[in-house]
């Protein structure tokens, strides 16, 4: 009686499958795991110049948007423009806010800076619903004093882990034939022409985006000693 030929695998063949199998395994999910790893980083690259080019761009809408307020301060003081001008606070009524940017309600700004919570520090800006002359004279004393500013849980952060900040005003001097002049303080009885906010980061990454110093042009063409009446919208 002839044998029948039996064909089947070795336990060794199939050890030997069960490595390579393994083996092309591990290399897929660490191919997996390489390329998720870089998408997140990416990902975490990506987002954080968006805000950063996000913040620049809300400072610079802030800044720009500035209403020609004048205000008493002090309640009987005399009428003066409702700007301070300081190294490291900056107060105005502007048009464009945080949550409802050019489409809302004007908004006195208070921009400041504060220590950070891990060295160096932010800038951090308040915005207060402004209503009248009368309310924003209440923050300040006189004509170039103000309220201190304070942070609080409703204040938003547009920068932060920075070395430096500091704001710089262009102003016009006395003689009108002078040029325009950068300072640290801005003590005239009209607006400024420009605003520039030095800043550099605590710990540069060129991989990175980074805050840099950023100058807003105010184009207001208005004197604080001449009361304009402003028809409303309706009768324009």
């Amino acid at each position: 009686m002839r044998g029948r030929s039996q064909a089947g695998v070795t336990l060794m063949e199939l050890l030997i499958a069960v490595t390579l199998f393994s083996m092309v395994s591990m290399g897929l999910l660490l191919a997996m795991r390489i390329g998720l790893n870089t998408y997140g980083k990416a990902q975490t690259l990506l987002m954080d110049n968006r805000r950063v080019a996000g913040a620049q761009r809300i400072v610079e809408e802030e800044i720009q948007g500035m209403i020609p307020v004048v205000a008493q301060c002090g309640g009987g003081g005399p009428k003066a423009p409702f700007f301070q001008g300081e190294p490291a606070v900056m107060r105005l009524v502007s048009g464009y806010s945080l949550q409802q940017a050019w489409r809302g309600q004007p908004q006195i700004l208070e921009m400041f800076v504060i220590p950070g919570d891990h060295g160096g520090v932010r800038l951090v800006v308040n915005e207060i619903p402004y209503f009248s002359p009368a309310q924003a004279g209440r923050l300040c004393t006189d004509a170039h004093h103000y309220l201190a500013a304070s942070a609080g849980p409703q204040s938003f952060v547009l920068a932060d882990k920075l070395a430096f900040c500091r704001f710089l005003y262009l102003s016009q001097p006395d003689n009108p034939n002078a040029p325009p002049q950068w300072g640290t303080i801005h003590t005239s009885r009209t607006w400024p022409l420009a605003v520039r906010i030095q800043m550099a980061p605590l710990e540069p990454d060129f991989s990175r985006l980074q805050p840099i110093t950023m100058t807003a042009p105010l184009r207001i063409r208005r004197a604080a000693e001449i009361p304009y009446d402003d028809l409303p919208l309706q009768q324009q």
